[in-house]
């Protein structure tokens, strides 16, 4: 490993592709290998057991590539595997950032929504990190299931979305809340839809900007920036590409996406008792 070695980016799906957006905008020198885990998504109604073998075999995986850092894209693996990503010493393992800060910022009351997964939700993640911060601070969760199936087929416009999106917003009333985390990588992509249903009085919070920005500052502070100038490569694989995977990362990234590849996670199984 070495500063010119690639950075990894993973989740279970498309949605990751949120977060490799912001890294390129903060560090578009950086080579970056995103890995999508489309064939077992969506990860929200997974077990905790199951989300931490999932964890695991991303970081074999990406050990055996060689890289600097890895970055977890994904709240539910991070909201059940943190302790595991504290204790990996092979590289830098990022978690996705809970972006409580930004949210408190642009809510006076200090009443916070969130979005996310059932997991997520369950676990309380921005729940316990906001203790943390402010014992004040009201944190209002809302599992989003219906989310993530929608998204990685693509439909993110139009009224099955939109009648997603006002079932969960329904759930919110009485909260007075003044900020939304989208506490789900795939969630920025719908935020037209989000934005139309929360109205102008709330602010849509993207971690995804917040994690790129925690990263940056590892590798700053390791000095394991890429030397090099130019812009980075970049290599997306998914473990099951879809027929619109290549269309949707177009929309995502704003970019002519590379040929997209394969991987089969399950060749990177860690034994059971490496998991906990």
């Amino acid at each position: 490993m070495n500063s010119n070695s690639p950075i990894g980016i993973f989740d279970s799906g498309l949605g990751g592709l949120t977060v490799l957006r912001a890294l390129r905008q903060l560090l578009p020198q950086e080579n970056i290998i995103f890995v999508g885990d489309s064939a077992r998504a969506p990860y929200g109604s997974r077990t905790p057991a199951e989300i931490k073998e999932y964890l695991a075999q991303f970081a074999n995986y990406f050990k055996a590539r060689g890289v600097k850092m890895a970055i977890c894209a994904c709240n539910t693996m991070t909201s059940h595997g943190i302790q595991f990503m504290r204790e990996w010493d092979d590289f830098s393992l990022i978690p996705m950032n809970p972006a409580i800060i930004p949210a408190v910022k642009a809510s006076p009351n200090k009443h916070i929504g969130v979005i996310a997964t059932e997991a997520t939700i369950n676990k309380g993640m921005h729940r316990d990190a906001a203790k943390v911060i402010d014992p004040g601070i009201q944190v209002y969760g809302v599992a989003c299931p219906k989310f993530v199936p929608l998204i990685e087929q693509g439909i993110v416009r139009g009224e099955e979305i939109e009648a997603a999106v006002k079932e969960y917003h329904e759930q919110f009333k009485g909260t007075d809340i003044h900020s939304l985390i989208l506490g789900c990588t795939h969630y920025p992509i719908i935020q037209d839809a989000l934005r139309k249903q929360f109205g102008p009085e709330v602010e849509l919070i993207n971690p995804a900007m917040e994690t790129a920005r925690h990263a940056m500052e590892v590798l700053t502070r390791k000095k394991l920036l890429h030397t090099k100038p130019e812009q980075g490569t970049l290599e997306l694989l998914f473990s099951a590409p879809a027929s619109n995977t290549a269309q949707m990362a177009k929309v995502i990234l704003n970019i002519d996406v590379p040929t997209i590849g394969k991987v089969d996670l399950s060749n990177y199984t860690n034994t059971t008792e490496e998991l906990m």
